[in-house]
């Protein structure tokens, strides 16, 4: 009989420390109060620079997956240097309209105002093209997601019918 309360306790013991080692994953594995979840991966966004060789802006979009569409371009400047803004600017992008290029200008669709190539990323505020931060690394042009989110407030609204 001995045996039998022995096996008993001995098991009841093994089941109370493998609930207690089980309980112990749950709370390492959830955020501590006042905490915050690890941050996401930073992505990083590959380009190679021989395409802008042409002196033609490259227009591009990133979904963010929360129904925003951040749109920018890159393009390579009458001065030779790789630059990069956003598709929108602090007085026109609630219109939603972006830019075109006009040989050495990139155009505000809304108010038609035109922006040299070589102060695209140089200039800020007004209607010149929001600009977006870019390093080149081993012939890449190399834009991180965090750069473009810091643009999502151009693009965060309702398209007009």
């Amino acid at each position: 009989m001995i045996q039998g309360k022995q096996r008993l306790f001995h098991w009841g013991l093994g089941l109370f420390g493998m609930m207690l080692f089980i309980a112990g994953a749950i709370l390492m594995a959830a955020p501590q109060a006042g905490g915050s979840p690890p941050a996401p991966k930073q992505l990083l966004f590959f380009y190679p620079a021989k395409t802008f060789d042409d002196g033609k802006a490259h227009f591009y979009e990133y979904k963010t997956g929360k129904e925003i569409n951040i749109k920018y371009f890159i393009l390579k400047s009458s001065d030779g240097v790789i630059r990069a803004a956003f598709d929108a600017c602090d007085v026109c992008w609630r219109e939603g309209k972006g830019y075109f290029q006009k040989g050495d200008f990139m155009v505000c669709r809304n108010c038609g105002q035109r922006f040299a190539s070589i102060r695209v990323n140089e200039v800020r505020g007004g209607c010149n093209p929001a600009p977006l931060a870019r390093e080149i690394k081993e012939r890449n042009v190399v834009i991180k997601t965090s750069d473009l989110l810091d643009g999502r407030r151009y693009f965060n609204f309702a398209r007009k019918g």
